[in-house]
């Protein structure tokens, strides 16, 4: 883009973008491998197809990888006395709970470095929420997690986690993804130790990323990260990234994106003038009623950027995010 606007050019924000591949675990059968209990899979297109770009997919079948065949007999959740137990659908006595949890506490340590992982809806190995918990009869008495699943979520509690059904909604994909490169972004930052002034500008390129979801959050943020030079920086970091990838878990909405876009116009209410300013507030609106997407009024900001430079807004990486972020997330 070649302005002192482009952060891509001046090195304001470029410099938070990735420079290493991002990782993300994924359900072997949703790339269209044949591991599943009746030798099938299930392949997901836009896993295959479209994230696979931009993000490099690290396949796992938990089944598989515990010992059992293919094709193989299924297994379903079910209730024993008061635990929820993995057993094999037409053998309720082989359980095998343990294999699974011990496989997915094996993964989380061997693959720490993971940005987020995808996985398969409904499985009794693999599904995150939902999953169908069979009674003593073999009939469906509640729901719950699958077991590989648990074990991940538990030992990596701040990976970004979805399932591939859940990616069809714009609105979700968008915050799993956005997510996902907030972390990478991070461990990169972070892989070589953080000092007081990196955290700040960490922080200060994120602040109108993490306002479009949580307000809350965002001041309490702002304040950990004032105490970055008087207290350990590492238990400032370690409690900032808990409390940032928390707060980036709820869902930003068109009324926080506004909130956001407004606040950016309030910067360079004194550049631009009455036209420009009344077509970005329209624009904005429209955005507002759902009538555009926030692409729109984001590459509007951008085109002012570029004609009127302000040293805030071009560190932020809502306004300036990776290429590969923002080819990904343009739904919302």
């Amino acid at each position: 883009m070649g302005s002192a606007a482009d952060p891509r050019a001046s090195g304001a924000g470029g410099g938070l973008a990735p420079t290493s591949p991002i990782r993300v675990g994924v359900s072997s059968c949703l790339l269209g491998r044949n591991v599943r209990y009746d030798g099938g899979h299930k392949h997901n297109s836009y896993i295959t197809e479209t994230l696979s770009q931009y993000i490099q997919l690290v396949p796992f079948c938990p089944e598989m990888a515990i010992g059992l065949g293919v094709p193989r007999p299924p297994i379903q959740l079910r209730r024993v006395v008061d635990a929820v137990r993995v057993v094999q659908s037409d053998a309720p006595d082989v359980d095998l709970s343990e294999r699974l949890c011990a496989y997915g506490r094996s993964v989380a340590a061997e693959h720490a470095s993971l940005s987020g992982y995808i996985f398969k809806a409904g499985s009794p190995s693999c599904g995150t929420a939902g999953v169908p918990v069979h009674g003593g009869d073999g009939t469906p008495v509640a729901s719950g997690t699958g077991m590989f699943a648990r074990a991940i979520m538990d030992a990596l509690p701040l990976l970004p986690v979805e399932e591939e059904a859940r990616l069809i909604d714009p609105a979700l994909r968008d915050n799993f993804l956005e997510r996902v490169f907030i972390l990478h972004r991070w461990r990169t930052r972070s892989a070589d130790g953080l000092t007081p002034a990196a955290l700040v500008e960490f922080h200060s390129a994120h602040k109108f990323s993490v306002l479009a979801h949580d307000e809350q959050s965002y001041r309490e943020l702002g304040r950990l990260v004032a105490t970055a030079g008087q207290s350990d920086v590492r238990d400032v970091a370690r409690r900032y990234i808990a409390l940032l990838m928390t707060a980036l878990a709820h869902l930003a909405t068109r009324k926080r994106h506004t909130n956001v876009l407004m606040h950016a116009l309030g910067f360079l209410t004194d550049a631009l003038d009455a036209g420009d300013k009344a077509e970005l507030l329209e624009i904005i609106d429209a955005y507002r009623n759902g009538r555009l997407p926030l692409a729109v009024p984001v590459t509007l900001l951008r085109h002012h950027l570029r004609r009127h430079p302000h040293p805030y807004l071009e560190r932020q990486v809502y306004l300036w995010p990776d290429p590969g972020e923002s080819m990904l997330r343009n739904g919302v």
